[in-house]
Parts: C-alpha cells; sequence; structure tokens
C-alpha cells in the first residue's frame, strides 16, 4: 500500500543514484494506482500539488483537468514522471538552430495510462497533454528544486514556438483556468 511519507523517503534515498533509481521508486508507486489514490485523496481539482522540496528533490501531485495541455517547456533537472489515474501525452522536442534563430520542432510522443512512467533527461523539452474527459493525475518526481531551478528554464509559445523565460505563475494560471473550464462543464452537465 502506498505510503506518501515513505515514499518520500524512499525519493531522498534514491535521488543520489539518479534517474533509474528514482524511476523505480515511482514505478512501484503507481503500481498501485488505487493505493496512491488512498493515499493522496480522489483528485477532483486541477493543480500542481508539491509533497516534497529541496535543493536536489522536488516531488509534485500534479492534477490535470481534461483535455488541458502545458505549452513546451524544460526541467534543467531529470524526471520520473509516474501516473496513477487517467491518461498523459507527452509531446518531445527538438531544439534546431536554423537561419531565423532557434527553433522546436517535434521529434516524438508518448502516451502514458496509470501504472506507467516516463523518464526525461535534464535537457528534454516536451509539451503535456491531458486526452480526455477525466482528470488526469500523475506523481512528478523531479532530481533538482523544481521551483528555484539553478538553472533558468525555457518555455515556448504553443503557438509560435518561440522560447521564452519559464514563467511558474502563467503555469498556475493555466491549471486554474483549466479547472474553472473543467468545473463549469461539470455544473452545466447537471443542470441538463
Amino acid at each position: 500500500m502506498f505510503n506518501k511519507d515513505q515514499f518520500i523517503e524512499d525519493c531522498k534515498a534514491a535521488v543520489g543514484g539518479g534517474q533509474k533509481a528514482i524511476r523505480d521508486v515511482v514505478l512501484g508507486a503507481v503500481a498501485d494506482p488505487a493505493g496512491v489514490i488512498a493515499a493522496l485523496g480522489e483528485p477532483d481539482t486541477a493543480g500542481v500539488y508539491p509533497l516534497y522540496q529541496a535543493d536536489d528533490l522536488t516531488i509534485i501531485n500534479f492534477v490535470w483537468a481534461p483535455y488541458m495541455t502545458l505549452l513546451p517547456h524544460n526541467h534543467h533537472m531529470f524526471a520520473a514522471i509516474g501516473l496513477y489515474g487517467g491518461r498523459e501525452d507527452n509531446v518531445f522536442w527538438r531544439r534546431l538552430d536554423t537561419e531565423t534563430g532557434p527553433q522546436l520542432e517535434a521529434a516524438g510522443a508518448e502516451s502514458m495510462g496509470p501504472g506507467q512512467v516516463a523518464t526525461l533527461g535534464p535537457e528534454i523539452v516536451h509539451s503535456v497533454a491531458n486526452p480526455i474527459a477525466k482528470l488526469t493525475s500523475a506523481i512528478h518526481v523531479y532530481g533538482g528544486d523544481f521551483f528555484n531551478p539553478p538553472v533558468a528554464r525555457s518555455q515556448w509559445d504553443h503557438e509560435t514556438l518561440i522560447e521564452e523565460p519559464w514563467d511558474m505563475q502563467n503555469t498556475h494560471k493555466v491549471f486554474r483556468q483549466a479547472d474553472t473550464r473543467f468545473k463549469a462543464g461539470v455544473a452545466a452537465g447537471a443542470e441538463d
């Protein structure tokens, strides 16, 4: 059975072993999606919910609203993302140096469901989408301080793919807006 405090301690012990060691801990946790839900609660609000934060490790419970997308971004630290509910689609991007400046092009994709884990190296650029009509929930574990990264992170505009500084406040805003749309849809459906 998943235990949040034990999971945090296991991640703290594993972070020195790098990405593979963290992936193994996350894989063990999400192998029991019902246990994660029992410990963290049934997701009902889209958002970014920190579980642990230190210089070398951040653990976040992400809850994605239906059909929500998050623009391309990087982390400058490794990540292991384990789903325990819903679906998550990742598009991976490649940076190109062109005559008009740096650009991105899609380089691959991965779709995940409960019990699956994606690992991202420190320089991976990805965008995320919840492709289904219900909340998606995932535990993200980062090999560094996600909220105060030592190296400035970037995000790319969805439409133009122009690079700009990463903006955590905008990320929180995207989650709030997506949750508002989700709850409005639920309320409208309840009126029918």
